[in-house]
C-alpha cells in the first residue's frame, strides 16, 4: 500500500462522535444527518412550492403525511434487502426499530413516502405529480446530507482502494472486514453517492428552469439520474446484503432494483413528454378543486397560460395605441380655414 495515499486519505470519526448524551438522552449523529437532510428538503420545497404560486399551508400538510410514512418504508426496505441482521442465525428483532443505527433503504422510503405524500395531497386537493416534481430537488438533496451518516457510523464503504481519498475505518469495528490489514483503505462510497445527489440537485433545478417539466417528468429524471449513480457505486459496496439470482447473474438486491427503477423512469419519462405535448399535463390542482380566478391567477393553469394571456392583451393594446397616437398627430396639425378667399 501506498504510505501516501494512507497519509491523504480520509479519517472516519471517533466512534464517541456516533452518539452523545444529553441527561437521560442519547443524540445520534445518523440521526441528526437525517434530520437536517429533511429540514433541508422542506425549505427547498417550501420556496419552489411559493413559485409555483400553490397554498403555502398545503405543502407542510402533505409533508406530515409524507414523512413518517418514508422513515418507515425505507426501514423496512432495508430490513428486507439485508435480513441477516434481524432474521438470521444471529439476528435480533429488537434492532428493527432502531433507525438510529442506521439502515433506511431510500426505495421503500420513496415508495411508502408517496403513499403517505398521496394521501396528503388528497387532503389538501393538489395533485401527487405536482408535489413529486416540486420536491424532487429538495429529497436529493436531503439524500446527499442523510448520506454522512454513514460515515459517523462506519459504514457502508466499498472495496480496498489505494486512492488519496480512501476511508479509513478502525480496525476494531464490528464493520471492519474479516481479513483486511489494520490501516487498509476503502472506497467512501458515503462521500461518491452525496457528491453525485448534489450534482442530480443542480441538474434538476437547471432542467426545471429551462424546459418547467411538469405532470411527473421532473421526479423521474430524478430517479433515473439517482438510479444511474447508485448502479456503479453499489457494485462498489462490499457490506452485507440480499443477493439475488437473474438470469444466471448474482448481485445485490439493490443493483437489480436500481437497474429496473433506471428502466422504469426512463419509460415514464418518455410517456409523459409525449402525453405533455398532446396537452396533457393539465392542471397542478386535483379535479374541482382549483382556486377561483377572482382569488388571484389560478397556479393550475401557472406560467404558460398567464404568458399566453400576457401576449393576448398586448397584442390587443397595439391597435389602441396606435389608434390614440394617430388622433394625437392629427390634433397637433393647424386648423385650415374652409374660406380660403380674401376677408371682408
Amino acid at each position: 500500500m501506498n504510505p501516501m495515499s494512507v497519509y491523504a486519505s480520509i479519517p472516519s470519526p471517533p466512534a464517541d462522535f456516533s452518539s452523545f448524551s444529553l441527561g437521560p438522552l442519547t443524540i445520534h449523529a445518523y440521526a441528526l444527518c437525517i434530520l437536517a437532510g429533511i429540514l433541508l428538503a422542506l425549505w427547498m420545497t417550501s420556496v419552489r412550492w411559493k413559485r409555483r404560486g400553490l397554498p403555502e399551508d398545503a405543502v407542510w400538510d402533505i409533508s406530515i403525511w409524507a414523512i413518517p410514512f418514508g422513515i418507515i418504508g425505507g426501514r423496512l426496505y432495508h430490513v428486507v434487502s439485508s435480513p441477516d441482521a434481524y432474521f438470521g442465525p444471529d439476528g435480533d428483532l429488537s434492532l428493527i426499530p432502531q433507525i438510529w443505527l442506521g439502515g433506511l433503504g431510500i426505495w421503500g422510503a420513496v415508495a411508502l413516502g408517496a403513499v403517505g405524500a398521496w394521501i396528503g395531497c388528497r387532503r389538501a386537493g393538489i395533485k401527487l405529480s405536482t408535489f413529486a416534481d416540486v420536491g424532487a430537488p429538495g429529497l436529493l438533496l436531503a439524500q446527499a446530507v442523510g448520506r454522512w451518516g454513514n460515515w459517523f457510523n462506519q459504514e457502508l464503504f466499498g472495496s480496498e482502494t489505494d486512492a488519496p481519498w480512501g476511508l479509513e475505518i478502525d480496525a476494531d469495528n464490528a464493520n471492519f472486514p474479516d481479513g483486511a490489514a489494520p490501516g487498509t483503505t476503502f472506497h467512501p462510497t458515503f462521500l461518491y453517492e452525496s457528491l453525485w445527489n448534489l450534482a442530480g440537485v443542480a441538474l434538476l433545478l437547471l432542467l426545471d428552469r429551462r424546459f418547467r417539466l411538469r405532470g411527473g417528468r421532473l421526479f423521474w429524471i430524478y430517479a433515473a439520474f439517482y438510479t444511474a449513480g447508485r448502479l456503479w457505486i453499489e457494485l462498489l459496496r462490499i457490506d452485507d446484503a440480499e443477493m439475488v439470482t437473474l438470469l444466471g447473474v448474482t448481485q445485490r438486491l439493490n443493483v437489480w432494483t436500481s437497474l429496473l427503477i433506471l428502466v422504469a423512469s426512463i419509460a415514464m419519462f418518455i410517456y409523459l413528454t409525449f402525453k405533455a405535448r398532446k396537452g396533457g399535463e393539465g392542471s397542478l390542482y386535483l379535479p374541482g378543486h382549483e382556486p377561483a380566478p377572482q382569488g388571484g391567477i389560478p397556479a393550475a393553469d401557472n406560467e404558460k397560460e398567464t404568458e399566453a394571456r400576457n401576449a393576448e392583451s398586448a397584442s390587443a393594446e397595439r391597435p389602441v395605441r396606435a389608434n390614440l397616437a394617430e388622433t394625437k398627430t392629427e390634433e397637433s396639425l393647424p386648423h385650415r380655414s374652409k374660406d380660403n378667399g380674401p376677408s371682408a
